[in-house]
């Protein structure tokens, strides 16, 4: 397997070489990987993926690791309650 086709973000699949081209085309923080690639959208929310962009970036512009900022964090449109889960699994027992 070539280093290009070595997957980075495993929730979206996101290949290495995506990342690379996005950042030939400007992406310069995570965020801006995140929207050109999807990497970090995934189910682990970019803790996998995050790292190894760093060091993508850091590799390839040379943008200090500890002067990138953490991708931006997306909490849920509407807070559920946890009493609503509660409620869900009484009703699934009474069916």
């Amino acid at each position: 397997m070539k280093d290009e086709e070595v997957i980075v973000c495993r929730c979206e699949e996101v290949l290495r070489k995506e990342i690379l081209n996005a950042i030939k085309q400007g992406a310069r923080d995570l965020d801006s990987v995140k929207r050109m690639t999807r990497a970090g959208m995934g189910m682990c929310q970019g803790r996998t993926c995050s790292v190894l962009i760093r060091n993508m970036l850091y590799d390839t512009v040379h943008v200090p690791k500890d002067k990138l900022p953490s991708v931006t964090s997306r909490p849920p449109i509407r807070l559920v309650p946890s009493k609503a889960f509660l409620e869900a699994k009484e009703k699934q027992k009474g069916l």
